[in-house]
């Protein structure tokens, strides 16, 4: 399971990189928020996908799941929703201003 979450987690990371390199501030956006994904997905898996029962309901499971990674996620998860919300209200102001969202048109010329 994890060899195939390892090719899933580096298909994202190709998908983010292409949309990095795209002239459209929106899709730098949803770049990042993708990036994000790829990080929790890379972060569950390196931690080894185990099963088990959860460490505070019973004691007499034979396997306890480790609660750390999903607790790591979980908090990385709320900061990507709070870091995708910025760059979304800084794109729209940006495009509101400017009326484009082309990032070559953004850049400005030589003689600014």
């Amino acid at each position: 399971m994890e060899l195939l979450m390892s090719i899933v987690i580096g298909i994202v990371f190709s998908v983010t990189i292409y949309l990095f390199m795209s002239k459209n501030l929106l899709r730098v956006v949803a770049a990042t928020l993708l990036l994000s994904h790829a990080v929790h997905l890379l972060l569950l898996t390196m931690s080894g996908l185990q099963r088990g029962a959860a460490p505070v309901l019973s004691f007499e499971a034979e396997a306890y799941a480790d609660p750390l990674p999903q607790a790591l996620v979980l908090t990385a998860i709320v900061i990507a929703f709070a870091v995708t919300a910025l760059l979304l209200v800084m794109s729209y102001r940006t495009y509101k201003v400017h009326k484009t969202d082309d990032l070559e048109e953004l850049r400005g010329s030589a003689d600014e």
